[in-house]
């Protein structure tokens, strides 16, 4: 029989990105998408904003994450997959609830990408307006 892996499970959304997170026991290692997290996202501050939630928790070398993020930007998909943290490392240990919603971790951001609408040029700026 093989052996079974314990994983924690958590999503997150941002935008139009949707990022789930699969949270195991291991090392500390990220991989997005199947790349390395370096690789992946290619600034350091959207690097922190993915490892947050694991430095409030004091899990940074805890756990090996494997991120599949679909959709958006890489700004709304590092949104996402902290969330999504957030939610894994709910799910392992409860007790850090109070915590990780004091920070704001687990809070989704409601802004989101609005519809262009008919007979403008987008959601909001609309066609020139000729008067003759």
């Amino acid at each position: 029989m093989a052996a079974t892996i314990v994983q924690h499970l958590g999503t997150g959304r941002r935008k139009r990105s949707v990022a789930r997170i699969f949270l195991r026991s291991g090392k500390g290692e990220i991989t997005v998408n199947h790349r390395p997290f370096e690789n992946y996202f290619p600034t350091e501050s959207l690097r922190a904003l993915v490892r947050q939630p694991l430095l409030a928790a004091e899990a940074l070398d805890k756990f090996d994450i494997l991120i599949l993020a679909d959709g958006g930007g890489v700004a709304g998909q590092a949104g996402a997959a902290r969330l999504g943290i957030a939610r894994a490392l709910v799910e392992f240990n409860g007790e850090l609830r109070s915590r990780l919603k004091k920070l704001g971790y687990l809070t989704r951001d409601p802004r989101v990408h609005e519809r262009k609408k008919y007979g403008q040029k987008g959601a909001r700026k609309r066609f020139q307006f000729s008067k003759r």
